[in-house]
């Protein structure tokens, strides 16, 4: 059953002040609300003469059209489109649509926002359309129950003059009467509006304005009625000729208010009657509308219902038959996990007997590991306690003290001395990842140097370059010469590799004392008592050399780049004896230290070297240097003549290093005279290294200030001890001094008296570290 939807009755035009009134004041409407506007536009605004007000709806296509149609026939035009919303009477529920009143508050409130969202997306496709074609557009929206209403309502609230509008044709300039809206408002929009009725882009019709909008409100037009009518009256007569025809006048104006105030009374009587029925009509319109609904809503609900319970006894059975296929399957599952766990208890006892056995052989492979740890420092400490075993025979033969035959002997057991460790090709390249540059430190013109992880420790790998070595067999015979001796201050050769011309070191972390006195290392700021201290180690290094029989070894390069520095900040001395191990060619080249970068010059070069070749005079002239370098921390080149001036003059003072604190003036002058002497031009007048020179130096370090502590004493010298050693009395002695007392012939301890267990010394490093710390305080 269709309903119509029928037109507010016509209303007759009333006389000028009713008329004017009715078009001035915006028609009552109780189903009609103004809910947002996207611009909200004054009535002086909406007046302008650009402005053209465009209604659409709900169908983009059609208002699509209305806007090319506006785009077309209005010059630079601002459109202002109209759209009404209006709410659906009915809101979709699980149980279909029910109507507003009856529906779930907020369920009305959720499908309230979604239909308001869904008009502004409308509204911002239109506006697309007018950014699209460049013309200046915004909008107005209100939510009514009628669109015609609304529209009307739009109209009258906001004084609109130009509107454009969608009409449906009947005939050639006529409105057919289903297109409510348009015939809606033909009949009841104002008459100062312009209205354009177009059908598919075609202009249909347009209805003229008769008059300009009032902008006063309903209550001002009220007031001014009176005033309005009397003057109107009074300026289509003539002027009054006597007393007589004024008091006619008079009373003719006041017949004519009373009779204009008694047609707008029984006018608004009219309209109000005429709303009210059209409201009733509405009403009852809804109520048949819902009665339907509901019929059709049972209807539906019905069958939906006689279908859901189908649908539930086919899944019912269906259910029936899947649990019992479930119960099938859990049994067999059962079954199966049974013989899993079976399986698994199997499995837990064979991984427990596993770990088991590789605990027991993770525990055997410690034990195994720490021996061959063991086994490896014992066999170092035999290695140095047969040096020094050589060193004494060596002593008693400078002493005379033993025959040729002995002697003869000493030599022999020099022979079966254990060779140093050799290690394969494969070795070095598993510690270096096969010579990888992530693991190179440095590199330099006789081969590079890699750092490695061999023997359970850190160790520095120097790669030869085959093209600078001799021989192979000189290459072996000058490591043995490298290994066969051990000194505190020398670098360890811990091992070597033929097939790769290789040399294993000790690794040492803080670089040279070239790179501290640069600042290019993490050590802390240097004192003088460090820099006497490390002069007194370089020389016990360099006396050790020298003094090696059957040959003296040859440093050859001494500098500060090769004289490194271990964690405790003692120097070692690396390189020495590797002028056997180069060409006569390459000895002219930079020595391969840990500093690759040429230095361009000799400066540590011994003057006399053209002409004697390499003595031990070379290594003190080199000697000298490192003395004044490190008393003044100056470049060496020209620096003997420098200190020389200022020790002539009485100026000592001026060129010492002030950056590592005052220097006491007695050590500063004796070291910058043993500097110098050390650098006379002619080797004849520089002097020996000697062991009571040694003591001299390692004495200078020493504060007179301070106590010395009686524990750092030799009981036998009385002396700092450089190298304590623990007899088997117990006491600690330095190691010169309790080895003399032992090669004399003593059996007993020089402090009890008694005779000793054993001859055998043990290292005091406790007490070594205590005593270097002591001293390298300032």
């Amino acid at each position: 059953m269709e309903l119509l939807h029928p037109l507010p009755p016509h209303r007759h035009d009333p006389p000028l002040a009713a008329d004017a009134l009715h078009r001035y004041s915006p028609p009552p409407s109780t189903s009609s609300r103004v809910e947002f506007h996207a611009l909200a536009t004054p009535p002086e605004a909406a007046a302008e003469e650009d402005k053209v007000h465009v209604a659409v709806g709900k169908s983009v296509g059609k208002g699509a059209t209305l806007l090319q149609w506006a785009f077309s026939n209005f010059t630079n035009p601002h459109i202002l489109l109209l759209h009404v919303h209006q709410p659906s009477p009915f809101i979709p529920t699980l149980l279909g649509k029910l109507p507003a009143s009856q529906a779930n508050p907020e369920v009305v409130s959720a499908f309230r926002r979604e239909e308001k969202e869904q008009a502004m997306r409308l509204l911002d496709n239109y506006l697309r359309i007018c950014r699209a074609a460049k013309v200046k557009a915004s909008f107005m929206m209100t939510e009514a129950d009628q669109v015609q209403k609304g529209i009307v309502d739009l109209v009258v609230g906001h004084n609109i003059r130009r509107l454009v509008i969608g009409a449906i044709p009947e005939g050639w300039m006529k409105v057919k009467r289903n297109s409510r809206k348009a015939n809606y408002a033909a009949k009841n929009a104002p008459p100062f509006c312009k209205i354009w009725f177009i059908y598919r882009g075609k202009h249909i019709w347009t209805r003229e304005a008769s008059e300009k909008p009032c902008s006063l409100s309903p209550c001002e037009t009220i007031e001014t009625e009176g005033t309005f009518a009397a003057e109107s009256t009074t300026s289509s007569g003539p002027l009054p000729q006597n007393s007589a025809e004024s008091s006619s006048d008079t009373h003719l104006e006041a017949e004519e208010e009373r009779v204009n105030s008694q047609l707008v009374e029984v006018k608004q009587e009219a309209d109000e009657a005429a709303d009210e029925s059209f409201v009733e009509l509405l009403k009852l319109e809804a109520e048949a509308t819902e009665a339907i609904r509901k019929v059709n809503l049972f209807e539906s609900a019905h069958a939906q219902e006689v279908k859901l319970r189908q649908e539930a006894e086919d899944e019912l059975r269906t259910t029936v038959k899947d649990q019992q296929k479930l119960l099938d399957e859990n049994e067999e599952i059962g079954s199966e996990l049974q013989r899993t766990m079976r399986s698994i208890a199997i499995i837990n006892s064979c991984v427990q007997e596993t770990d088991h056995r590789r605990d027991a052989a993770e525990d055997e492979l410690s034990l195994i590991q720490a021996s061959i740890s063991t086994l490896w420092h014992e066999k170092q400490q035999i290695r140095r306690q047969k040096m020094e075993a050589i060193r004494w025979l060596d002593r008693w033969k400078s002493r005379g003290q033993v025959g040729v035959a002995h002697c003869n002997g000493v030599v022999g057991f020099a022979e079966e001395l254990p060779e140093i460790a050799e290690f394969s090709l494969l070795d070095i390249q598993n510690a270096t990842c096969n010579f990888s540059e992530s693991f190179k430190i440095k590199e330099g013109g006789y081969g590079a140097i890699y750092k490695g992880e061999m023997l359970g420790r850190t160790v520095a790998i120097r790669k030869l370059h085959s093209h600078n070595l001799q021989a192979p067999s000189q290459f072996h015979q000058e490591v043995q010469v490298l290994g066969s001796f051990q000194h505190p201050h020398l670098l360890t050769l811990l091992g070597v590799c033929p097939e790769a011309w290789s040399l294993v070191y000790e690794y040492l972390p803080n670089g040279s004392i070239q790179d501290s006195l640069l600042r290019r290392s993490n050590i802390s700021p240097l004192t003088w008592n460090i820099r006497t201290r490390w002069i007194a180690e370089i020389a016990s290094a360099i006396c050790f050399l020298h003094s090696s029989k059957p040959e003296t070894i040859i440093h050859g390069d001494l500098n500060l780049d090769i004289i490194l520095l271990d964690s405790a900040l003692s120097c070692k001395i690396c390189e020495f004896g590797f002028s056997r191990l180069v060409t006569e060619d390459s000895l002219y080249l930079p020595s391969f230290g840990l500093e690759t970068e040429p230095r361009g010059s000799f400066t540590y070069t011994d003057p006399e070297f053209q002409r004697t070749g390499l003595t031990p005079k070379s290594d003190i002239y080199s000697f000298g240097l490192i003395i004044l370098q490190l008393l003044t921390g100056r470049t060496p080149v020209g620096l003997v003549g420098e200190v020389q001036k200022a020790v002539t003059y009485g100026r000592l003072s001026s060129i010492l290093d002030s950056s590592v604190g005052e220097w006491p003036l007695a050590v500063a002058t004796r070291l910058a005279d043993l500097g110098l002497q050390c650098c006379q031009q002619y080797s004849r007048d520089r002097p020996e290294l000697t062991p009571s020179l040694v003591r001299e130096l390692e004495q200078l370090h020493v504060s007179e200030e301070r106590p010395v502590p009686s524990f750092f004493l030799c009981p036998i010298l009385q002396e700092i001890m450089h190298d304590p050693q623990v007899a088997a009395d117990g006491f600690t002695y330095e190691r010169d001094a309790i080895t003399e007392w032992l090669e004399n012939g003593h059996e007993t301890s020089p402090m009890t008296n008694l005779k000793l267990n054993h001859l055998y010394l043990t290292p005091n490093h406790a007490l070594r570290l205590a005593i270097q710390e002591w001293l390298c305080k300032p």
